[in-house]
């Protein structure tokens, strides 16, 4: 068998940005995440609006230019 093949296996923390840290083993380091079970809506029920550097706004104006063209037609 090779040796030094496998990467290292590690306890790691997850953090989310809503605060939440889990302790998981991994390969990784540090692991950072945007939604996690605590805060999604799926496993909360509550819906939750999360804008990523203006997606939902950049949506909106991509959208809004399709309606246009398609009123125009």
């Amino acid at each position: 068998m090779k040796k030094d093949l496998h990467p290292e296996y590690r306890q790691t923390e997850i953090k989310c940005a809503c605060g939440y840290v889990m302790n998981v083993g991994s390969t990784k380091s540090d692991i950072t995440v945007e939604i996690c079970s605590q805060c999604h809506p799926f496993f909360t029920g509550k819906q939750k609006l999360v804008d990523t550097a203006g997606r939902i706004e950049r949506f909106r104006r991509k959208y809004e230019k399709f309606n246009q063209a398609k009123e125009g037609k």
